[in-house]
């Protein structure tokens, strides 16, 4: 896949965690414009949305264009002509090399510019804490900041991992999360935190561990009631079900969430989550 085509997928599915957390900007009603530069270069925009008469236009660049600034300005003229409202344009950069870009024209009879964003300059966190595997991907194009990037890396994966609805849908993200990494030097990393992917389980993640000690206590004390391997049997499998709702509620999961993920109600993990704590 190219780097194009996969930021276009995933700023699609997350372009509200795109706006907010990289360009600061809320927004819950908009509609996506389908438009294409027929007198620049045939090409489609990245991503080109219309919300409150305004008009918000993004392109993705993975190196130095010293004409930036002019195709920018081009592709301002051909929206305008289409769409005449206040116009919004953002270049958001993901290249290896120093962002050197010209964002502006000035001359005596007009002025242009627009916004670079450098995503190395954004940091990860914003991105680690959401909930959608478009956006989480992002993550890894972001500012580490002081942490370690194989953590960093093992941690998106993680999420990735309880976020996929099936194998295949995880193996997307994955070729998805390769591609992105080469913009920064990071794709040997990838690849061995996925190596050490290839067998996980629930009970391989953070958290899994306590709700699963707490099971077999409460199956102990059931045990001296109902018998003890019974008690035992029933203990382990709230074990492993608290197991899975700690670590998602680790991760920022709301209950309603869960509920879907896990298929149980939200009573049954409240009830779980209190029995956890007495």
């Amino acid at each position: 896949m190219k780097k194009d085509l996969i930021l276009k997928e995933i700023t699609k599915e997350a372009v509200k965690e795109v706006l907010k957390y990289i360009l600061n900007i809320e927004l819950d009603d908009f509609e996506f414009l389908d438009f294409e530069f027929p007198k620049i270069e045939k090409r489609d925009a990245d991503i080109l949305i219309k919300a409150n008469e305004k008009i918000i236009h993004i392109e993705f660049q993975s190196r130095n264009d010293k004409n930036m600034h002019i195709r920018m300005a081009r592709y301002f003229l051909e929206i305008y002509s289409r769409y005449p409202y206040d116009i919004f344009q953002y270049v958001l950069y993901i290249g290896k090399e120093k962002l050197s870009m010209k964002n502006k024209i000035k001359t005596n009879s007009c002025e242009f510019s627009y916004e670079i964003i450098d995503l190395k300059t954004i940091p990860c966190d914003r991105f680690l804490k959401i909930n959608n595997p478009e956006a989480l991907v992002l993550a890894i194009l972001c500012d580490f900041g002081e942490h370690n990037p194989k953590e960093v890396i093992k941690e998106i994966l993680h999420k990735l991992y309880l976020l996929s609805k099936n194998e295949n849908e995880f193996r997307k993200y994955l070729l998805m999360l390769e591609e992105l990494s080469t913009s920064r030097n990071l794709k040997e990393e990838v690849k061995e935190a996925e190596m050490g992917l290839q067998n996980l389980t629930w009970e391989d993640l953070p958290s899994y561990e306590i709700g699963l000690e707490k099971g077999l206590e409460k199956g102990l004390e059931e045990g001296l009631e109902k018998g003890l391997k019974k008690g035992l049997e029933e203990g382990i499998k709230k074990g492993v079900l608290k197991g899975k709702i700690l670590m998602l509620k680790e991760l920022g999961f709301s209950d309603k969430e869960i509920s879907q993920k896990l298929n149980i109600s939200q009573n049954k993990i409240e009830e779980l989550l209190k029995e956890n704590n007495d």
